[in-house]
């Protein structure tokens, strides 16, 4: 033990002390991953790093030469590792920087204890080096740094020809097509900097998670001078464009246990110039009906009659409605609301509400919920739904269903289970239940006469051994539909037999593609939550962009049968999929990195297609995505689609039925019963101890991809942790990491691109160019809502509206919508 005589010794032992307790992390944890067959660095740093403490308690210099030696190879073997990519190597060797300058300072010291001279001067130097190098490193996480550069920032921005501005945003996307682009050009690359807040409305509506999803999430939708929004608990309200004012509002009612959320609401104007569609013979939907199961489907539950849904209260209902909203609830209804009076409209249905429960057998709350835009398509009003997961194999219908826009009458129904099946189910049958449904968006092309719909999977999601043929037929992918019939003319599946929930989750995008020839290509782009991009011939579903079929892993799991082959789109970009490998592992210190190592050593994982098992597995991406519901935006005039995604991982794995505990109920994570099925499942986020994902950064991106050649043109992390951070702690700090991501975007003609998605609270403007951050605005909370735009028929200003109730990771929650706009000129 040395003498204490020294008055500076307790240095050296409180240097010792936090040496030995990061040696003894990094050693016990590093052999254990070595008997995994892991990296044996961490053992040897750890290792290396107790000897150096000892001998700097005893006060001899030797452990400071000890620690420089390791702390020299530690950056070697870093490079070796990770490249000379930043995070990776920040994660790996901020921490050891950070105890090498310590030693530095404390040489002086070892040297005077061990009776040696000590000359400060080349120590100090050293330790003033080390200083600039981890400022600098430090300084750098606060930089955004792109993935991909732009190889060119001179992008033609084309002007918006007058009289060719968009006049209203009529639709979820924009546009039937699902572009989310703006013909508007006042508000550019030159002024967006003075951008400011024109006013800010309040709904009154905060939506409130119970664990199960409440968010909000919707796109307002503009026509002429007024702004209409909807709610997460099903609320419309009509707000003036200029001001914010509230011109009506419309309560519908509703309830629901779980997913409270609207993205948007439908509109149509009976003066509309759009092309009508040819309507079937319609049927008359009665207000409720016996209840039974479908002959076809051996699962089905217990029928009992239809429960009835609350009474809305819009005031009375009105005779005419020239122009109507369509408002889908998330109590299963349907209803039109005069868009000028905010009255429901007497025509429709029953006093403007159609029961969406008709013919689906038993419903019980929150077992089937509308949380997505309807489709107006010509004159007809198309609904999909939302069908729990997980739960058993006897879950409500994923039928698709067309209303007639001024009767709701039903004029066709797309029952996947059952082909013959358009109309309402025969007496005594329902629509077949547990098929795969439609949750997201659809689009609509008018010309080719054609609804596209991007299916999910059949419940459950982990276990398909119990999946009829019509089933897998349909299951996750995007099925074509005649608008008048609602007959498939044609269908592409993104996965087969899917047991990974890669249900597809956007809305497809319809663009025609020049074809270098002066004419073009129907194409429609299809993001997927495996991180891939397929794109098809919307005409006839073959692919545009090369897709291969190539064979994938083979489970095990008594019972299941599995797809020899997965589709894989190498035509176009697949965006943060890769295959993981131990190096790909991160952590903000090297101590939960190394946590994560141990856990992906614990884990089988075979790429994107890792079957589940009774083993632990890691799927990624999980099933958040990749990609998910925000869809894309595009600049129709240079061919750049700009794609937004997360990258969180997901670790699961199956367990047998008699092993899954009663009222496992885990709607997002955790436990699964599956009922059914042999097997429960267990699905967990794949995270460090500090709850930060175990990959590599960035954990999600915006990328600009070139329709033309399929390349990315750039890509650049989105979203800081200022608002998040370390086991759910504020950071309060804009480090550029890129944080997962879920919205929409909005592409405008003066080369902007608009998303608040983040998990921090901003509205961000990019330029479509480069993908450089050129504007943000700090909002009261976050937002998963997308951007929209319109110029004020009265003022011809053009403003900029966000939604912001809320981010996803957050508990913060509001009512906001704010409005931006540039300011008066004096």
């Amino acid at each position: 033990m040395p003498t204490t005589n020294n008055k500076w010794t307790w240095l050296l032992w409180l240097l010792s002390a936090l040496m030995v307790v990061i040696g003894l992390t990094l050693g016990i944890g590093g052999a254990y991953l070595a008997t995994l067959g892991g990296s044996v660095y961490f053992l040897l740093m750890g290792l290396a790093l107790i000897v150096s403490a000892v001998l700097i308690f005893k006060g001899k210099p030797s452990g400071a030469w000890l620690y420089a030696v390791a702390f020299v190879l530690s950056i070697i073997w870093a490079v070796w590792d990770a490249g000379f990519t930043f995070w990776p190597l920040f994660s790996r060797l901020f921490t050891f920087g950070v105890l090498a300058f310590l030693v530095a300072l404390a040489y002086p010291l070892l040297k005077a204890r061990a009776g040696l001279v000590a000359r400060k001067g080349p120590s100090f130097s050293l330790a003033a080096v080390l200083a600039v190098a981890l400022i600098a490193a430090f300084g750098n996480t606060f930089v955004p740094t792109p993935i991909i550069s732009a190889d060119n920032d001179q992008v033609p921005v084309k002007p918006v020809d007058k009289g060719a501005e968009q006049k209203n945003w009529e639709n979820w996307g924009n546009t039937t097509a699902g572009d989310r682009f703006a013909a508007l050009d006042q508000i550019n690359k030159t002024n967006v900097d003075k951008l400011q807040v024109a006013w800010t409305a309040h709904t009154g509506d905060i939506p409130q998670s119970n664990g199960s999803g409440a968010e909000d999430q919707n796109t307002p939708l503009q026509v002429a001078d007024k702004l209409f929004v909807c709610t997460a608990y099903s609320k419309v309200i009509a707000l003036n464009v200029d001001d914010g004012k509230k011109l009506w509002s419309y309560d519908s009612n509703s309830t629901a246990p779980n997913w409270q959320r609207c993205r948007g609401l439908g509109y149509y104007e009976n003066s509309s110039a759009a092309p009508q569609a040819p309507a079937a013979q319609p049927v008359a939907i009665p207000a409720a009906e016996p209840a039974t199961p479908n002959a076809a489907s051996e699962a089905a539950a217990p029928a009992t009659d239809a429960p009835q849904a609350p009474a809305a209260t819009g005031g009375t209902v009105s005779g005419t409605c020239e122009r109507r909203l369509f408002l889908p609830t998330i109590d299963a209804r349907l209803i039109a609301i005069n868009a000028d009076t905010g009255k429901p409209c007497a025509d429709f249905g029953d006093n403007g509400v159609v029961d969406l429960k008709v013919g689906m057998g038993e419903v019980k709350p929150g077992y089937y919920q509308q949380t997505s835009t309807p489709l107006v398509a010509g004159n007809v009003v198309v609904v999909g739904g939302r069908v729990a997961d997980n739960f058993s194999t006897g879950e409500p219908p994923g039928v698709v269903r067309a209303f007639d826009v001024h009767t709701g009458a039903l004029v066709w129904a797309w029952d996947p289970g059952n082909p013959n099946i358009t109309k309402l189910p025969p007496e005594g049958e329902t629509y077949t239940r547990g098929t795969p449904n439609v949750w997201s968006a659809m689009s609509y092309d008018p010309k080719l006469g054609l609804i596209y719909m991007p299916t999910g999977n059949a419940t459950p999601d982990f276990f398909g051994g119990t999946r009829t043929e019509l089933d897998d037929k349909y299951s996750s992918s995007v099925v074509a539909v005649d608008v008048a019939t609602g007959k498939v003319r044609w269908t592409f599946q993104t996965t087969h037999h899917d047991l990974w929930d890669f249900d597809l989750p956007s809305q497809p995008l319809l663009y025609d593609l020049p074809d270098g020839k002066g004419g073009s290509t129907p194409v429609l782009v299809q993001t997927s939550k495996q991180g891939m991009i397929f794109m098809l011939n919307r005409e006839t579903g073959q692919p545009v962009a090369k897709v291969e079929n190539r064979e994938v892993p083979q489970g095990n799991v008594p019972g299941e049968r599995y797809s020899k082959t997965q589709p894989f789109s190498v035509g176009m970009p697949n965006i943060g999929n890769q295959t993981l490998k131990e190096s790909d592992m991160w952590g903000a210190t090297p101590m939960d990195q190394l946590l994560c190592r141990i856990e992906f050593k614990g884990m089988r994982h075979q790429g994107v297609y890792t079957p589940p098992g009774l083993d632990r597995s890691l799927q990624f991406p999980g099933s958040l995505g990749g990609m998910n519901w925000g869809s894309v935006s595009v600049d129709p005039n240079n061919a750049i689609m700009f794609v937004n995604d997360m990258r969180l991982g997901l670790a699961n794995y199956m367990v047998p039925r008699a092993q899954v505990p009663t009222g496992a109920s885990g709607i997002e994570m955790g436990m699964v019963p599956m009922d059914g099925t042999p097997y429960g499942a267990v699905r967990e986020r794949f995270l460090s101890p500090l709850g930060i994902p175990c990959q590599k950064p960035p954990f999600g991106t915006m990328s600009a991809v070139n329709l033309k050649t399929g390349k990315i043109v750039w890509q650049v992390p989105v979203g800081t942790v200022k608002d998040t951070g370390p086991l759910g702690i504020k950071m309060r700090m804009p480090m550029e990491v890129g944080m997962p991501t879920l919205g929409a975007s909005l592409s405008t003609q003066s080369g902007l691109l608009f998303f608040a998605g983040t998990q921090d609270f901003y509205l961000r403007a990019f330029d479509t160019a480069t993908g450089k951050e050129i504007w943000k605005s700090r909002l009261p909370v976050g937002s998963q809502s997308g951007p929209m735009t319109y110029v004020s028929p009265k003022t011809g200003k053009q403003y900029i509206i966000i939604s912001a109730g809320g981010a996803r990771q957050s508990a913060e929650r509001g009512d906001y919508v704010i409005a931006y706009a540039l300011p008066d000129e004096k």
